[in-house]
């Protein structure tokens, strides 16, 4: 019964130590791993570190040659520093005695010098008056050849505006001679374009917005008088009458022909021996520059006519 005993413990005691062996064992195995991990670490560092050494000595190296450069120049820049010095003070003894010479002459001649100045400055000052003078001139000279070059040119187109009126006044002219009675026209033309809601004359086609026309009858024999219809026609140089939005459209016998006609304005007159007779008639569409004929007819005639111009 003891040696069974005995065994048995003996035999529990062995595994105990076997088993404290296998834990002794597997903790060395770990402990050796993590040794070789913090070796191979170690190695990679000291590694990166020999890279940074051999860097390190690269850029002293050249730091080095650097410094060495800089001293070489240093000194040459001591030297040439030292010759530059010793021509600026040749400089500053040779600008002295030129100094003390001028002054010694300056000196001798100060009289003739200061007569020389003020003269010079006469001189300057005459040739200042007669720059000024000069620029005034030309100044003066552009403007009159401006101005002389408007003046020709409003001249000529002026000649060519009392040429055009008065070719157009010819052929009017004649045509009155043809078409009017003898004893039954009208005269004295007055013809007024005015602004817009303004009584101010105006001779500007995009500003005129009405037009005023007065004229007289005079000596009118009496079979001609009594009540007639009398129109107010506006063409321009072509013949053709102005844009109306309501022209007004009558038929009038023009030596013994029946005429048809679009007027701007009408009126029943009761037709005196001497009488005056106006019309006032608002632009429906601004008219263009040019040249325009206001042509006064009643039902049995042309009664006169008068050319105009707007710009």
């Amino acid at each position: 019964m003891k040696t069974r005993t005995i065994l048995g413990i003996l035999a529990v005691l062995l595994f105990l130590f076997l088993l404290g062996t296998a834990f002794w064992g597997y903790g060395l195995k770990t402990e050796k791993e993590q040794l070789i991990s913090e070796k191979t670490s170690l190695s990679k560092q000291l590694g990166e570190i020999e890279i940074l050494k051999l860097d390190l000595e690269a850029e002293v190296d050249s730091l080095e040659s650097a410094y060495y450069s800089l001293a070489d120049e240093n000194e040459s820049l001591q030297e040439s520093l030292k010759s530059e010095k010793a021509r600026v003070r040749r400089r500053d003894q040779r600008i002295k005695s030129i100094s003390n010479a001028l002054a010694k002459e300056q000196t001798d001649n100060g009289t003739e010098i200061n007569d020389l100045r003020s003269q010079i400055q006469g001189l300057l000052a005459s040739k200042s008056a007669l720059e000024s003078s000069i620029f005034s001139l030309r100044s003066e000279n552009d403007s009159l050849r401006n101005m002389t070059v408007g003046l020709t040119k409003d001249l000529g187109k002026a000649r060519e505006d009392n040429l055009a009126m008065a070719n157009l006044n010819r052929s009017m002219e004649g045509e009155l001679d043809r078409l009017t009675l003898a004893n039954f026209k009208a005269s004295a033309f007055n013809v007024e374009f005015l602004k817009r809601n303004s009584k101010k004359v105006t001779s500007k086609s995009r500003r005129a917005k009405k037009v005023k026309v007065s004229f007289d009858l005079t000596s009118v024999p009496q079979e001609y008088q009594g009540v007639r219809p009398v129109y107010l026609v506006i063409t321009d140089e072509k013949a053709t009458p102005i844009k109306l939005k309501e022209p007004i459209t009558a038929q009038v016998v023009v030596n013994g022909q029946t005429q048809n006609i679009s007027a701007a304005a009408a009126k029943e007159v009761n037709v005196q021996k001497s009488q005056r007779i106006s019309f006032s008639h608002d632009l429906d569409e601004k008219l263009s520059s040019g040249y325009y004929r206001i042509s006064i007819y009643t039902d049995i005639g042309l009664l006169g006519a008068t050319n105009f111009r707007l710009r």
